[in-house]
C-alpha cells in the first residue's frame, strides 16, 4: 500500500478516496481511489500552459487538444499514485510531453508551404494545391493560452515562444529534439529533471539540446533585427490590411508589404517571396471586387490576426479561414493565410458572417 508523502497534499482537502474492494479472488483489499476535486484543484491551473506545449511540439491546436485531454487522462488515472517526489507542475509536463512523443511517432511534420519547396519567380502562375496527405501547420489563437478567456492579453506563455516561424522551425527537429528544447530553453526545467521526464540521461539531454540548437541555427541562420511595433501600430497595420482586402485595393496592399514580404497560404504549395510578386498575384488571383471578402480582427500566435470569409452566390459570408500577419515597424513583412473554415470556430467565430 502506499504511503501519502508528508507535506501533500499542498491543501487540506485529501486527494485519496481509500475503499475496501473484493477482488476477484474474493479477498478484500483497500485501494486508492483518487479525489476528483482534489485532483481538479491542483491539475487544473496548468491547462493552458500545458495546451501551449503540446501546440509548440505537434505544430497543431486540434493535435494538441486532443493530447493534453489524453495526458489528463492519464494523470487522473494515475493520480492517487502519485507521490509528490516532484511537483505536480513538473509530473503533468512529463505526461504530455511523452504523449506528444506518441503522438509524433505516427504524425508526419507539419509544414507552411515554404517547407515544400521554392519560391514562385511568376505572379500570374495559377496556384498549385500540395498534394493529399500534407499535414498543414495551423495558427493557435491567442485567447487559448489567456490567463482570463475574456482578455487575450493576459497569455500565460511569453508570445515571442509561440511565433508561427518560431513553431514552424519546431517542426524539422526531431521529437525528441524538440521536447528537450522546449523543456529547457523555453520552460526553464533542470537537465536532470528533463532526463527524469524523458527516461534518459542528464548527459543525453544536454548532447540533444546542443543538437536541436544548432538545427534551428541552420534553418533560421539569422535573427529578425527589423524594429518591431508597439500593440496599437501593429493593431494600425492589420486594421489597413482588412480594409486593402475588403475594398480589393492592391494598391494599399503594396503600400503594406515590406519589400522582402512573403506569402503563402495552405492548402497551396505555391508562394511568393517579395512585393513585387506578392502584389500581384494578390491582384489576379486573391482580390477579386469589392466586398467579396469580410475579414474581422482576431490575434493568433501572439501576432495580428484576422478571421476571413468570402461571399457566395447568395451574398452570405461563409468562413474561409485565418489570416496571419507578421508585422515590423517597416511593415507587413509576411502573410500566413490558412483556407481552413474550421478554423474560424476555432478561434471562435461563427461560421457565416454578416457586415457590421
Amino acid at each position: 500500500m502506499r504511503v501519502r508523502p508528508t507535506g501533500w497534499p499542498p491543501s487540506s482537502a485529501a486527494p485519496y478516496d481509500r475503499r475496501t474492494v473484493l477482488t476477484s479472488g474474493g479477498s478484500d483489499r483497500e485501494t486508492v481511489v483518487p479525489d476528483s476535486e482534489a485532483f481538479v484543484r491542483d491539475t487544473e491551473p496548468f491547462r493552458r500552459e500545458l495546451l501551449a506545449h503540446c501546440y509548440r511540439m505537434l505544430g497543431s491546436v486540434d493535435d494538441a487538444t486532443d493530447v493534453v485531454q489524453e495526458a489528463y487522462l492519464r494523470a487522473w488515472r494515475s493520480y492517487g499514485a502519485f507521490e509528490g517526489r516532484s511537483s505536480v507542475r513538473t509530473w503533468l509536463y512529463q505526461i504530455a510531453t511523452n504523449a506528444c512523443l506518441t503522438a509524433l511517432a505516427h504524425h508526419s511534420r507539419r509544414v507552411l508551404p515554404s517547407g515544400l519547396g521554392g519560391p514562385e519567380p511568376d505572379p500570374a502562375a495559377a496556384p498549385v494545391p500540395a498534394e493529399p496527405g500534407v499535414g498543414w501547420l495551423q495558427p493557435a489563437p491567442d485567447v487559448l493560452f489567456s490567463a482570463d478567456a475574456a482578455d487575450p492579453a493576459s497569455v500565460v506563455v511569453a508570445r515571442e515562444d509561440l511565433r508561427l516561424a518560431l513553431v514552424a522551425s519546431l517542426q524539422y527537429l526531431s521529437g525528441a529534439q524538440r521536447a528537450v528544447l522546449m523543456l529547457r530553453e523555453v520552460l526553464s526545467f533542470p537537465a536532470a529533471e528533463v532526463a527524469v521526464m524523458l527516461g534518459t540521461t542528464t548527459a543525453a539531454v544536454k548532447s540533444t539540446l546542443q543538437r536541436a540548437r544548432a538545427r534551428l541555427r541552420q534553418i533560421t541562420p539569422a535573427a529578425d533585427a527589423m524594429t518591431q511595433p508597439t500593440e496599437p501600430e501593429a493593431q494600425e497595420f492589420l486594421d489597413q490590411y482588412i480594409a486593402a482586402f475588403q475594398n480589393s485595393d492592391a494598391a494599399a496592399l503594396e503600400r503594406l508589404l515590406c519589400r522582402d514580404a512573403t506569402l503563402e497560404a495552405t492548402p497551396f504549395k505555391t508562394w511568393f517571396a517579395g512585393q513585387r510578386t506578392c502584389v500581384p498575384y494578390l491582384r489576379t488571383w486573391v482580390l477579386g471586387s469589392p466586398g467579396d471578402w469580410l475579414m474581422l480582427p482576431t490575434s493568433a500566435n501572439g501576432q495580428p490576426a484576422a478571421v476571413a470569409y468570402t461571399r457566395d452566390r447568395n451574398g452570405t459570408y461563409q468562413a474561409y479561414g485565418i489570416v496571419v500577419l507578421t508585422v515590423t515597424g517597416a511593415g507587413i513583412s509576411h502573410i500566413f493565410s490558412f483556407n481552413e473554415p474550421s478554423l474560424v470556430a476555432t478561434f471562435g467565430f461563427p461560421p457565416t458572417a454578416v457586415p457590421g
